[in-house]
């Protein structure tokens, strides 16, 4: 059967068959070549290549012929567009009137009657936020993108505007969306008509192929065809700007428009929610486990007021090792300490969970900060070899109204004294926990009555635009107008250095306040002190000084009795086995009495067990029986110092 003869019947065939010959009378024509061949303009080649008319060189012989590249000239645009798995509208005019909409656009809004105004008919753009966008887009003529809007399940959230006649609403989507939109400027080339009012049909079928009017003056199938016969452009809109036409065969204004296209990112969208949750669960793990490693509730001395604030960085950090504690070390005696474990995550948590266990047991020992320090430095190089951590290791003793401290490579603690007057106390300061090879030092300042002292980590007063002692200078002049609890003081500090919650570090503060305590306050607090001179005379003294001054202070007969028989067992000790010059010191607080005898000997008293036959070595066993607490440590000028404290009856 011959087809040639039948295909120009079928319908359509005249328009395409001029619309290829329109196209092929468009394209450049061969060149021909000395060699009598021909090549296509359109691969770019030249006749010439030389330019001196010389013959191009032949091809090899055994080169395959190229295969033919397909071309895009029968490509619909709406076929394109119908196919993309994306939203797809295209609207015109000032008003967003509906020229197109693609079957994805349908299947999840519905579909919606061409020309309507996108306010009335496409309400989801409204909730999307999108009308002000394409607003914009159509006044700048530059495009406009929204990233993640959230489409919600099922159909569209309000009632749509006018419907085509027998269309229905889309399905919708059956769990929440998310849709990246892109409004793009466009321009849709108006027909070109032989007579204003005659009908786009009736033309064709006098005369026009493919859209090309009867003078045969060259049109764009694919966007009459797009336009007029598959409803980028409703018919209405069509005759509407045929009508505008000054004289027949001539062409419309362009009508400016927007094309919206919308890329399904809800899998992204919830791949990166996932990840975020993620971090965000262990995020809370590791500020949990921060967090349970710190002190739950902070030592309460009786001669001091202290009271810390930990603060993790924000969402975007992860949790660092920064650590504080306060231990009670006896006899009165109170350490602090701050430290910052380098690094982030639940491994510096580790880290610094390792490092303050190790400091409270070295604490027990009783040893002079910058030993501590020491035992420290040898266990973080043991703990981890690629870590390091600052921490700075202060004593307070009441008797000396003294700081003694020690620092590794950690910001100076600061002392407000009561006249507003703050000090830095900057030195000595040794090199970071884990480096090694250094023997560390200890210095001292004064921290009497009515002064305060805070210790504090990097976080505090490093900022990435400033040099960090800058920040400390900062810290100075805030801390020397805060005044209050010292709960009070930290939040102010923290408040006044600009710490959010969306600090990009994690910060510790610890601030300490030694009272000035007047009127009943100072009559609970109280301090007497024998020099212990002589031989074995000493000892009577010493029970008779210490009957006298418990007497004084009103104590309970019982308790008295216990004091008296606790200091003599202590003098008694010292005596046999200390050397010159020895001392008895008699104090109490509002909650505890504290005895305790110094001397010249460095050898420290242990518990032992006595045998029945032994006539002595049962002073020490006696006092550990009967007293609340004992130890005994070394003193920083040689000799060493016993104590043992007895808890007061409550009222």
């Amino acid at each position: 059967m011959n087809f040639t003869r039948w295909s120009a019947r079928l319908p359509r065939t005249q328009r395409r068959n001029a619309a290829r010959a329109d196209r092929g009378g468009r394209r450049p024509k061969p060149v021909a070549t000395a060699g009598g061949g021909s090549v296509p303009a359109a691969r770019g080649e030249r006749a010439d290549p030389s330019g001196r008319g010389e013959p191009p060189a032949a091809a090899p012989s055994d080169a395959a012929p190229p295969d033919a590249v397909p071309t895009l000239d029968g490509l619909s645009v709406h076929d394109v567009l119908g196919q993309v798995p994306a939203l797809v509208a295209v609207v015109y005019g000032p008003e967003h009137r509906v020229a197109y909409l693609n079957d994805t656009y349908v299947g999840l809004f519905g579909s919606r009657a061409p020309g309507t105004p996108a306010r009335q008919a496409l309400p989801e753009l409204t909730e999307l936020g999108l009308l002000p966008l394409m607003d914009q887009v159509l006044r700048s003529g530059k495009p406009r993108t929204v990233k993640s809007r959230r489409v919600p399940a099922g159909g569209p959230a309000t009632t749509p505007g006018p419907r085509q006649e027998g269309s229905a609403p889309g399905p919708g989507r059956s769990r929440h969306g998310y849709y990246t939109f892109t409004c793009s400027p466009i321009e849709m080339a108006g027909p070109r008509v032989v007579a204003p009012a005659q009908p786009a049909d009736e033309r064709a079928g006098e005369g026009a192929v493919d859209g090309a009017p009867v003078d045969g003056s060259p049109v764009d199938g694919s966007i009459r065809e797009a336009v007029l016969h598959k409803g980028v452009m409703p018919e209405a809109v069509a005759t509407e700007a045929v009508a505008t036409a000054t004289a027949a065969g001539t062409a419309t204004e362009p009508v400016r428009g927007v094309l919206v296209f919308g890329a399904d990112v809800t899998d992204q969208v919830e791949s990166a929610e996932r990840l975020r949750a993620g971090e965000r669960l262990q995020r809370e793990a590791a500020v949990t486990l921060q967090r349970s490693l710190l002190p739950q509730e902070l030592e309460q001395p009786d001669d001091l007021r202290v009271a810390a604030t930990y603060q993790p960085g924000g969402t975007d950090a992860a949790v660092g090792g920064d650590w504080y504690d306060v231990i009670t070390l006896g006899a009165g005696r109170t350490a602090l300490v701050i430290g910052d474990v380098m690094g982030r995550g639940v491994r510096a948590a580790a880290v610094m969970g390792q490092l303050r266990t190790a400091v409270r047991a070295y604490a027990r020992l009783d040893l002079p900060p910058h030993e501590v320090l020491q035992l420290l430095d040898g266990l973080a190089a043991e703990i981890d070899p690629h870590q390091i951590a600052t921490c700075a290791y202060a004593v307070h003793d009441p008797n000396e109204n003294r700081l003694v401290y020690a620092s590794a490579g950690h910001l100076p603690i600061l002392v407000r004294d009561p006249d507003g007057t703050v000090r830095r106390a900057s030195e000595p300061t040794g090199p970071p926990l884990g480096t090694g090879g250094w023997l560390h030092t200890t210095g001292s300042v004064p921290l009497g009555p009515g002064a305060s002292a805070v210790l504090y980590t990097d976080g505090l007063v490093e900022r990435r635009d400033k040099d960090i002692y800058d920040g400390v200078a900062a810290l100075e002049r805030v801390f020397a107008g805060a005044t209050g609890s010292p709960q009070v003081m930290c939040d102010r500090l923290i408040r006044a250095l600009g710490i959010t919650a969306e600090h990009d570090d994690d910060v510790a503060v610890l601030v300490l306040q030694h009272p000035a305590r007047t009127g009943h306050d100072a009559e609970l607090f109280h301090n007497a002190a024998l020099e212990l001179l002589g031989g074995v005379e000493a000892a009577p003294r010493a029970r008779a000084f210490a009957s006298g001054v418990l007497a004084s202070w009103r104590f309970p007969m019982e308790l008295r009795d216990l004091g008296v028989l606790a200091a003599s067992e202590l003098v008694a000790n010292s005596l046999q086995h200390g050397t010159p010059p020895m001392r008895l010191r008699l104090r109490r607080t509002d909650r505890r009495l504290i005895i305790e005898v110094t001397d010249g000997d460095e050898h420290l008293p242990r518990r032992r067990r006595a045998e029945p036959v032994d006539e002595a070595g049962r002073g020490i066993s006696i006092v550990a029986t009967i007293a609340s607490s004992w130890g005994s440590r070394r003193t920083p000028g040689g000799g060493k110092a016993v104590w043992c404290e007895f808890a007061l009856p409550a009222g």
